[in-house]
């Protein structure tokens, strides 16, 4: 039980119905999900949880050496399935999420079974003909304006990620997000995100996987999402009609229903 204190799991839905793990990105927590939760909670057991460093995890349990790599999260995924004895687990991962949940599922195959990629991004940094959306020199000026302002960068780059100008609202919730993460852990956990390349992990999944992306995505462009469905053997693209990085929030019935659509028949 030390581990669901450790990293605030909270279990929605009665046992017996298939269970779908809802991981969050960077500088948010399980709150982000809470507009898909009561739809997907009608037909399946949802398991929601902060990482260790964000959101109601247990502060004590973080340690720099082991969150300084994308590994450390996922172990974090492996044992809460472990602690709940989870099996056949749909695990949809938001952002960098969707390549911990890659980890995740080769590193404990009996107990993920699906994945669900809402915004993937394996590698955030353009090498030769791969297109990541960054420059090394935009990474390096991103974690160095982080590094040096943390509630300054906070403010000016959460509107930006989530997207949609016209619903101001949005970008202030995930600014109020950011600030709320202790800096000190959100920039171990940046650099570890925006740092990391995944794209050679993504030829090891063997499980069946959907690959959700949003019409525009500062973060994630669409020829990311194209590159990862490519990657994936018999991956699922589906493009949302919405815009913004966040899709739970910003199209919360058309996310819903594609990760329900998915789960229900992942083959």
């Amino acid at each position: 039980m030390d581990f669901l204190r450790r990293n605030n799991v909270k279990v929605i839905g009665s046992t017996g119905r298939p269970v779908v793990m809802l991981a969050h990105g960077f500088g948010c927590d399980q709150n982000m999900w809470r507009l898909v939760v009561p739809a997907l909670a009608e037909e399946f057991q949802v398991v929601l949880f902060d990482y260790v460093g964000s959101g109601g995890s247990d502060p004590t349990a973080w340690s720099e050496e082991r969150y300084a790599s994308l590994d450390g999260y996922a172990r974090d995924v492996i044992e809460i399935c472990e602690a709940l004895d989870l099996r056949d687990v749909s695990f949809v991962g938001h952002s960098v999420s969707a390549m911990i949940g890659v980890l995740a599922a080769a590193g404990a195959p009996e107990r993920l079974s699906s994945l669900v990629m809402v915004g993937p991004s394996p590698c955030y940094i353009d090498d030769g003909t791969y297109r990541g959306g960054f420059s090394a020199e935009d990474i390096d000026e991103l974690l160095e304006s982080l590094e040096s302002n943390y509630l300054g960068w906070s403010a000016v780059m959460a509107p930006v990620i989530m997207g949609n100008a016209d619903r101001p609202e949005l970008g202030e919730e995930l600014t109020n997000s950011f600030c709320a993460t202790d800096p000190a852990k959100a920039r171990v956990f940046a650099r570890t995100t925006f740092l990391s390349d995944s794209r050679d992990d993504l030829k090891s999944v063997k499980v069946p996987t959907l690959v959700l992306e949003c019409t525009q995505d500062a973060i994630a462009p669409r020829e990311v999402g194209a590159y990862v469905h490519s990657a994936i053997a018999h991956s699922r693209l589906v493009t949302l009609d919405a815009t913004g990085h966040c899709p739970q929030l910003s199209a919360p019935e058309a996310t819903a229903s594609a990760i329900r659509a998915f789960v229900r028949n992942p083959r």
